[in-house]
């Protein structure tokens, strides 16, 4: 990943020697991204910055990159996998290059295509372009949101970076805490784009395009969402043994399009199904010995060393591990808010990027993960919960349909007494109601949602919850027609996905170290591919990822292709409090320091602290606010 930033004055030229210096206070904001050089290009109208972590064409691949007319010049951050045959392609039509970069691809696919032009990549990407003729700066961000990109725009400037630290130089005032995304943060765990933790900072959203000229117009479209079946019809009816072999088809080859590199590509391994399989195709591609990296933590109960373990001696990999306890976690737990630019509701991020930093101290700038399966091919636990829910539904009153969820989650603590109404009170939100588009995730939100008990009175009259309206405008007017479980899919991936998964605990965390995160599950391709398999055979009953799992048994040993999904965990507060809660971080949460942002209650937040404290036990719902409630104090006093 490299890091890009740019100006634009609105109805006034570049003064071009204090241009520049934003422009270098804002790459120096985003050097983790990019040390290994920086650029600038300052024009009448535009300024651009980068800062480059060198991947491809090491020698000729510098940026911000021109046309030799200097009609257009593009600062980009990501990869585009499919260059090579998008060169060709362009040379065919009778484009000359200069370079053997990526880079170069997207000036003359522009050209050849104007604003068609995402539509031909395949890669992960943020792109800013100006084009000099046409008085015009395109942003775009690729098609699921695994390069972020940030805007701010006044009647003055318009700019944009890869991070919002690196905003703050080109901005008139500080950032402010957005009432409305905090709220939205409490509930859903994300911002719901295009909004961001900050006032008047916005995210591109995945997918999309944005164009504005020196006179402030600013046009907004997208040129590529996910699409599910409205009718029977639309779904792929093969047999299952025709679809395993086309997932394994492009399953490989979006693993092939990611290994191209000119440093050597590593992998996560976690020791589940998913980073296994991308280790296992890997192994095929190369008769080097692959290297492997994983994390492991004291506590028994989240560690899966010997799941690794087990992998790393059937596929003969070079494995690093990095064990990981609750004081690391506690130690590094306010350089992780000022990279996640965002409150989180538990301390897995942290983890993550003590292993990027493993990776790069072992001279490894590349690593394949196996983020974005459980969301494309329908693994994770809610979207079970959600069919069971939605068959409980057709018959709110039974006694034994709940009792199915029991099973879904042996480990619940149920009690002793009336199950199935403990299960009703918790998982019956909604029943009534069934064809929600966003029904799947209200117990998640119900849950998280209890930590917004905690705001104080003044934060909570600033607030609006309109978060169910905001879900209902993600989704299009077509949603209506697709079944339940892909409507539990869009909204995964659209929120925590995106939101999360690839930018708190994603990209933020490999980007801090200086290190490229690769996903083939989320190769476009293959996801429009998989959106048009039928939920039976997504999931069969309750087994999840049925054809990767099936997939799998040609490469992994039964112990690993049929291991049950487990998601990946890291020791919540309750686990980890005496770290988390004895030592400088608790100057957070005095009175004082409460009392100055005005976020929160302080007697509320008091009890709940002494509660952590005194060994009892906590909630799920009680340690994510708390984990809430400190990392949005860290990420106060850092920018605010």
């Amino acid at each position: 990943m490299c890091g890009i930033a740019g100006v634009l004055p609105i109805n006034g030229a570049v003064e071009r020697e204090k241009t520049l210096g934003v422009l270098g206070a804002m790459a120096d904001a985003i050097k983790h991204r990019g040390p290994d050089a920086d650029g600038f290009y300052i024009d009448d109208h535009v300024g651009f910055a980068h800062r480059r972590l060198s991947i491809i064409d090491l020698a000729g691949g510098a940026q911000p990159m021109q046309t030799p007319d200097g009609d257009l010049c593009v600062t980009f951050n990501g990869e585009i996998f499919n260059f090579i045959e998008l060169r060709a392609q362009l040379i065919e039509k009778g484009y000359r290059f200069v370079s053997q970069s990526d880079t170069e691809v997207i000036l003359h696919l522009y050209r050849e295509y104007g604003l068609s032009f995402p539509s031909y990549l395949n890669g992960q990407f943020a792109i800013g372009l100006w084009d000099k003729r046409e008085q015009t700066l395109i942003l775009v961000r690729d098609r699921v949101g695994i390069c972020p990109l940030y805007y701010f725009s006044n009647q003055n400037i318009f700019t944009f970076a890869s991070e919002i630290k690196a905003l703050i130089p080109a901005l008139p005032h500080k950032l402010e805490i957005d009432p409305q995304a905090l709220n939205d943060i409490f509930t859903g765990w994300t911002c719901v784009p295009p909004a961001t933790i900050f006032k008047d900072i916005l995210q591109l959203e995945p997918g999309a395009i944005l164009t504005v000229n020196p006179q402030g117009t600013i046009t907004h479209s997208q040129y590529w969402d996910l699409e599910f079946p409205c009718s029977l019809d639309e779904y792929d009816h093969r047999s299952e043994s025709v679809l395993v072999e086309e997932l394994h088809e492009r399953l490989l080859e979006a693993t092939k399009l990611r290994l191209r590199s000119d440093v050597p590509v590593g992998a996560y391994l976690s020791g589940g199904l998913d980073s296994s399989v991308l280790v296992a195709l890997m192994h095929t591609q190369t008769n080097a010995q692959l290297r492997t990296f994983s994390l492991g933590f004291a506590d028994t109960a989240l560690d899966e060393t010997s799941f690794q373990n087990t992998v790393v001696n059937y596929l003969g990999t070079d494995h690093s591990r990095v064990e990981i306890n609750y004081q690391q976690i506690a130690e590094q737990l306010v350089n992780t808010i000022w990279h996640t630019e965002s409150p989180i509701l538990r301390t897995a991020p942290a983890p993550m990027g003590m292993l990027s930093k493993l990776v790069r101290d072992q001279n490894y700038r590349v690593v394949l993960t196996g983020e974005g399966a459980d969301e494309v091919l329908g693994g994770y636990d809610i979207f079970k919960e959600a069919k069971v829910r939605q068959f409980w539904a057709k018959n709110p009153d039974s006694r034994f349909r709940p009792l199915l969820l029991s099973r879904l989650y042996p480990y619940m603590d149920l009690p002793k007494g009336d199950a199935a109404l403990y299960l009703k009170k918790f998982f019956g939100v909604g029943l009534e109601s069934p064809d929600l588009l966003w029904h799947s995730h209200l117990p998640r939100w119900q849950a998280t949602s209890k930590a917004k008990l905690f705001f104080s009175a003044d934060f909570s009259a600033q607030q609006h919850d309109q978060y169910e309206a905001k879900i209902a405008n993600l989704f299009p007017e077509q949603a209506k027609a697709w079944h339940p479980f892909h409507r539990a899919q869009y909204l995964e991936i659209k929120t925590l996905m995106s939101g999360y998964l690839l930018t708190s605990q994603g990209d933020r965390m490999l980007a801090r170290n200086s290190v490229e995160g690769r996903f083939p599950f989320l190769d476009h391709t293959l996801i429009e591919f998989a959106n048009r398999l039928p939920p039976k055979v997504k999931m069969k009953a309750m087994k999840e990822k049925n054809l990767l799992r099936k997939m799998a048994t040609r490469y992994l040993p039964p112990e690993i292709s049929q291991r049950h999904k487990q998601p990946y965990r890291a020791p919540n507060v309750s686990a980890s409090q005496d770290a988390l809660f004895g030592g400088a971080l608790n100057d957070y949460l005095t009175d004082d320091n409460l009392a100055k942002t005005g976020l929160f209650d302080a007697k509320k937040v008091a009890f709940l602290l002494k509660k952590a404290r005194s060994g009892k036990p906590i909630n799920t719902a009680e340690s994510q606010a708390l984990t809430g409630i400190l990392t949005t104090q860290i990420l106060h006093q850092q920018f605010c």
